[in-house]
């Protein structure tokens, strides 16, 4: 395994006994741009941010469930348990004090930010980013001052709306790697969601306080829409929705969303029926009618990205970019926008001119046959640069 990582980030290339969502995540973490020799994530949250989004946060009422059955566990046997919120965030991490201890050296510690994109492979980042349970073993972290632990984490998701809350994860030493701690970390789950379906029956925990909403379009068929409540991953066609009314924060009409989301007229009936599950599943106080609207901020990460080439800061932009808006979707708006958005980056990798940019475009799979890329990387290189007639093979199949 060490081996298979070592070559993957010399070369680019997969090979050894990875299991598939290993080999998509440290996919996704090289894309990302994720640093595989930090010593820790990029910063999280504030003190201040921490003790605020912790009350606030709808696990804080289910602590105690989730203390009796995983920290209690995690003290005896040699452990850290850990919350974190959908967006990667951990609220709480306690257990072992010595395993505790240690943890915070890898940057293991409450208010740390723990997501894939942030962290690389690890299980409560990943189990998020996939929204389902996953045990990441030693070398199959991305980070290598990670490969020491071993972790086992399952999303927390509202039992009304299907929205994930959170995360839970056990780490630790190579018995994490034994089947029992992610059937633990399941069980913990199952008992937590039911605790939340109890308090909603007695009036439901405090609700969290209306903020902004973050939407990861790129790279995505379905977007992730992550709000004060947790993350929810939509569908293609109310990804599309979404999308729409983030770009149009004044509303659009029925007509006028039909409009960008068809090549060919239809009755918008249809799309209004789409809206009007869209308001069951994301709430009224989210989405507003009449006309159409988001009721809070949204940013979205693909504007973040136009905000990075207009700056005049294309390495960043790249790295914040792990693939096309929506890639499959047909919706005339969105195809504009991801034709626009490959447009902008593409030139500024131009006008930078960096042959190492310029690389790493053309090593992204869906960019790989990209001859004008591949021209302006080959023309950057020094003439007897290792990669040049590796480049020039591949600029000759791409132009025939």
């Amino acid at each position: 395994m060490a081996h298979a990582h070592e070559e993957f980030l010399a070369t680019g290339w997969l090979a050894g006994p990875l299991r598939g969502v290993v080999r998509e995540s440290w996919r996704r973490s090289a894309r990302q741009g994720v640093d595989p020799d930090r010593p820790g994530p990029r910063p999280g949250l504030t003190d201040d941010e921490l003790r605020d989004h912790r009350r606030d946060h709808p696990l804080a009422a289910v602590l105690p469930v989730i203390r009796r059955l995983l920290v209690a566990t995690a003290r005896e046997d040699a452990q850290v348990a850990a919350v974190g919120d959908a967006a990667g965030r951990l609220l709480w991490v306690e257990g072992a004090p010595a395993l505790v201890a240690r943890a915070e050296r890898i940057g293991f510690r409450a208010g740390a930010d723990w997501a894939e994109d942030a962290a690389g492979t690890n299980a409560p980042g990943t189990a998020l980013a996939l929204g389902q349970p996953v045990q990441i073993y030693a070398s199959e972290h991305f980070s290598r001052p990670v490969q020491g632990w071993s972790c086992a984490a399952a999303p927390v998701r509202d039992p009304g709306t299907g929205t994930v809350l959170g995360v839970l994860d056990l780490t630790g030493g190579d018995h994490i790697g034994a089947p029992h701690a992610l059937s633990l970390v399941r069980a913990a789950v199952a008992a937590v969601e039911a605790e939340l379906r109890l308090l909603r029956l007695d009036g439901g925990p405090p609700a969290p306080a209306a903020g902004p909403a973050r939407l990861a379009v790129l790279g995505r068929d379905r977007a992730a829409l992550s709000t004060p409540a947790g993350r929810l991953e939509l569908s293609p066609r109310h990804s599309e929705i979404v999308y729409l009314l983030a770009r149009h924060p004044g509303g659009l009409t029925a007509e006028a969303l039909d409009a960008r989301l068809r090549a060919d007229p239809a009755a918008a009936v249809t799309v209004r029926a789409e809206l009007a599950r869209l308001r069951r599943l994301l709430g009224p106080t989210l989405v507003a009618s009449r006309p159409y609207r988001l009721t809070v901020p949204v940013t979205v990460d693909a504007d973040e990205v136009t905000g990075l080439v207009a700056a005049g800061a294309p390495r960043r932009a790249l790295a914040s970019y792990p693939g096309p808006l929506l890639p499959r979707s047909e919706a005339p708006a969105v195809v504009a926008a991801r034709t626009e958005l490959e447009c902008a980056l593409r030139a500024a990798l131009r006008r930078a001119g960096d042959a190492e940019l310029l690389l790493a475009w053309t090593n992204r799979p869906e960019y790989a046959e990209d001859a004008e890329i591949l021209q302006a990387a080959h023309d950057a290189l020094p003439a007897h640069a290792p990669h040049t007639a590796l480049l020039a093979a591949r600029l000759h199949r791409a132009l025939h």
